[in-house]
């Protein structure tokens, strides 16, 4: 499956008020989502002595989809194509590596 697809085939599962004009619906979900990857790493960190045992691995693997789901419906609401996203991102990445600022922080490095 291609980006594509999946932003359209996840778009006929979603339900959410004013649907087609509500961006901050799936902003919201896309951070709590994101949340429950971190607290999954916190408790691998603080009771698993930083390992991940494959069950956990699944248990991160779906929360990381429900974390693309909500992407992807943001990006519909906003009008992009998550796969001219993943193109622009990764022309931004190369152009700082090239120049060497890929570490670091600031968006206009």
């Amino acid at each position: 499956m291609n980006f594509s697809e999946y932003q359209k085939k996840s778009r006929k599962t979603a339900i959410y008020p004013e649907k087609d004009k509500n961006f901050l619906y799936p902003a919201f979900g896309l951070a709590g989502e994101v949340g429950e990857v971190i607290e999954k790493l916190k408790h691998v960190w603080r009771d698993k002595n930083k390992v991940i045992d494959n069950k956990m691995k699944k248990l991160i693997m779906k929360e990381l989809g429900d974390v693309l789901w909500y992407l992807a419906q943001l990006a519909t609401e906003l009008g992009f194509s998550l796969e001219k996203i993943a193109i622009l991102n990764l022309k931004k990445l190369s152009s700082r590596q090239r120049r060497g600022k890929i570490f670091g922080s600031g968006d206009n490095r």
